[in-house]
């Protein structure tokens, strides 16, 4: 069996100009890195912006588990199988952080035969995006620390500040240390930390600004600081906006690429779903739907993150209420047989096995999902990632399950067969779309305090009986009210892997509630951040990382990467 870098090799990669042509992109519009990747100019988006929307749909799934859901490569797949059907499509994707691709998790460009190519530049360094806001974010950081070196006349308090350095990369060495150590002239000593680029503020900024002067406004609004007197301190107050905007004038571009069969795929920014919001940028969204007739998207993680935030934060970011807002017309629910089974309690080495009372107990959880998304007046598709190990007796019980839950019910066979694995897929897709209209909207109103859309999202989307703040939370909520932010939306930092804060909490958890322990304003991004759990800013290693089987020999030919 070929591994996905292997098979990625066999594939006839075509020049970056020919993908562009598909999409009737100028050779002005083009700023290509190498032969096959290039940024996408201003001048594009000037020039579509007229252009009528395609249909958008937002490809999310179950909560992650051990066996493995494939959302990712589930939606080139189906991007794939749009074109087998004559579709002008377009995939719109997030950009791999390398914090899993040397960690645990693996890479984000698809696998099987539905991939993003140039798959090593794209797990990778790519365009270089993730250095520049990892550069933005601690220049943001240094010059802090120089203005109270030299003075500090915004009488900053050293032991109130609130935004931390940042590195793509999982350390967990670097979630707390000391800064300035040394001497006089070595800086203000203090304690200070590390969180990974993809949770950094900005790359959150990148992600939701509409444009160039956006990105600049919504980078003076970070909230750095607090003074001796508990005043304020923002980015702008420093000066800082300007230096910033210049490292980020390239990394706001989006990205375009290719998938192994050749079609369009715009990759753009890259905020995990667990920590951050977990979507690709807006302007690639919406620059996906002005260039094509259908554009594929995905949200990070289960549908109680990424979905949700995709739903409540992008969407309203893209133009809120307004004809420019982000409106999906259908979101397809990945999920496994083995890994519903997995829900219902089965052993990770039993999954193979066939059995039809195990996925009936695990199914419940995509029952919750299915649920969860129809609360946002959106039609969904399920889309079962099958196995050979699945048996007839398994897909008839959960194809009449989804029935029963009012969502269309398609197998998707787009690892191993690509496109022509996603046609059924695509074909569903399709059919929900021009039969069920998306009522869309958003699960809260930006009216209420931070307290009551943290609720809502807590009874309505993970199934919790409440929520239970800590006093360190209970005083930051009252300081971001206080500020006049607290009719932002809320980002919930939560564990991935159970629809409650406690991992180990598989299926549909009853009788319990979230613990928010912490909460910080992203005043810039537009959002407020709540901390949940043990959920980390910052990952660790796992005992044996991905790291450890990566190679590359003197050909430059790189080996172990997926």
């Amino acid at each position: 069996m070929l591994t996905d870098i292997e098979i990625a090799r066999q594939t006839n990669i075509k020049k970056i100009r020919e993908i562009a042509d598909l999409l009737d992109i100028k050779e002005e519009e083009l700023e290509p890195y190498g032969h096959y990747k290039a940024k996408l100019t201003e001048s594009l988006f000037t020039r579509v912006s007229n252009n009528p929307d395609g249909k958008l749909i937002l490809v999310t799934a179950i909560n992650p588990t051990p066996a493995g859901e494939g959302k990712t490569t589930t939606s080139v797949g189906l991007s794939q199988g749009l074109w087998k059907l004559g579709k002008k499509a377009v995939l719109a994707l997030r950009e791999p952080s390398l914090g899993p691709v040397f960690g645990v998790k693996g890479g984000a460009a698809g696998g099987g035969y539905s991939q993003v190519l140039p798959m090593e530049d794209i797990n990778l360094h790519f365009t270089g995006d993730m250095h520049a806001i990892t550069s933005a974010n601690n220049l943001l950081c240094a010059l802090l620390d120089n203005h109270m070196q030299q003075g500090n006349v915004l009488r900053i308090d050293q032991r109130r500040i609130q935004i931390k350095r940042c590195l793509d990369m999982n350390d967990r060495a670097l979630r707390n240390c000391v800064v300035g150590l040394g001497g006089k002239i070595d800086g203000v000593p203090r304690q200070d930390g590390f969180i990974i680029t993809v949770a950094s503020e900005i790359m959150a900024i990148l992600c939701l600004a509409s444009d160039l002067t956006d990105l600049k406004v919504r980078l003076g609004r970070i909230l750095i600081a607090y003074t001796f007197d508990n005043k304020p301190v923002f980015a702008s107050d420093l000066n800082a906006v300007g230096a910033m905007a210049a490292l980020l004038k390239d990394a706001i571009k989006p990205n375009l690429v290719q998938t192994l069969e050749n079609t369009p795929a715009i990759i753009h920014g890259g905020p995990f779903a667990n920590i951050a919001h977990g979507c690709n940028s807006v302007r690639a969204t919406k620059l996906a739907l002005k260039l094509g007739d259908y554009v594929v998207t995905e949200a990070g993680f289960g549908s109680d993150l990424g979905a949700e935030k995709f739903f409540d934060i992008k969407c309203r970011a893209a133009g809120g209420t307004s004809a420019s807002s982000l409106k999906p017309d259908c979101v397809v629910i990945v999920a496994t047989i083995r890994a519903l089974k997995y829900n219902g309690g089965i052993l990770k080495t039993d999954l193979t096995t066939p059995d039809v009372e195990a996925l009936k107990k695990g199914a419940i959880n995509l029952s919750v999902h299915v649920e969860n998304m129809k609360k946002f007046g959106v039609p969904v598709v399920v889309a079962i990632n099958r196995f050979g190990t699945d048996s007839d007796a398994e897909l008839d019980f959960l194809k009449e399950y989804c029935s029963s839950l009012g969502a269309e019910f398609s197998l998707s066979e787009v690892f191993a067969k690509g496109g022509d694995g996603g046609v059924d897929l695509a074909n569903a897709v399709i059919n929900s779309i021009e039969t069920n209209k998306s009522e869309f909207k958003p699960l809260y109103d930006l009216t209420l305090s931070v307290k009551e859309k943290l609720e809502k999202i807590a009874r309505e989307i993970y199934r919790a009986d409440g929520i239970t703040f800590t006093a360190v939370a209970e005083k930051a909520i009252s300081e971001i009210e206080a500020l006049g932010f607290g009719e932002l939306p809320v980002c919930v930092a939560k564990t991935q892997y159970s629809l409650s804060d406690n991992p180990a909490k598989l299926g549909k958890p009853e009788v319990f509630k979230i613990t928010v322990r912490d909460v910080k304003l992203s005043a810039g991004a537009g959002f407020v951040v709540t901390l949940t759990g043990d959920i980390m800013t910052m990952p660790g290693l796992p005992k044996v990382p991905a790291a450890n089987s990566i190679d590359i020999n003197a050909d430059g030919e790189i080996s172990g990467l997926f």
